[in-house]
């Protein structure tokens, strides 16, 4: 029997720890990133993977693995900068940033458990080249609401889109952390 909660925490335990270490590198230095940057930023490692999927062979030396990681936390950096906006100066403090991380973690977390409840987790059924397919279909919406200034008729918002990548991301994870090292 699996423990979903478990395991998102475990995977998020490890998104935590490298976006500790990376604050600890830079700082909060994204603070002057734009949310439509933060999407671009993540389309880049959605991309990356989907590429990798297709190819089956990286240049670069790495899997697929870590840009699961950073669409997590650059899903996190996306929401706090819709949350509080971005700056032209880090604004923040390490131990500021942490705090809105494991605030927002714990809402994207509250979400999945709504939905995985829902669902009757069909994602452990699904491919993770699928969550690689919905990352990118979100990221399209993400851009198009984007170009609408944020204004949506009928649809969730930016912040609904990253939280889905984060989860999707958490997912595919968790299935690499259970032994999955292709597509299961």
């Amino acid at each position: 029997m699996h423990d979903t909660n478990k395991q998102y925490d475990e995977v998020i335990g490890q998104c935590r720890e490298l976006f500790i270490n990376k604050m600890k590198d830079y700082g909060p230095s994204w603070r002057i990133l734009r949310p439509r940057s933060v999407t671009d930023q993540i389309f880049i490692k959605a991309k990356r993977i989907r590429t990798l999927e297709l190819n089956g062979e990286s240049l670069v030396g790495e899997d697929i693995w870590p840009e699961f990681i950073g669409i997590i936390n650059y899903g996190i950096i996306g929401l706090i900068q819709l949350r509080l906006g971005y700056s032209d100066v880090v604004d923040i403090s390490n131990e500021r940033a942490l705090e809105l991380y494991d605030q927002l973690i714990q809402a994207t977390k509250d979400l999945m458990i709504a939905k995985n409840t829902d669902y009757g987790e069909a994602w452990r059924d699904m491919r993770v080249s699928s969550y690689t397919d919905l990352i990118l279909t979100k990221i399209q919406r993400t851009k198009e609401i984007e170009n609408h200034n944020g204004a949506t008729l009928v649809s969730e918002g930016i912040d609904a889109n990253y939280q889905d990548m984060i989860n999707y991301s958490v997912f595919a994870l968790i299935k690499h952390n259970e032994g999955c090292h292709d597509d299961c």
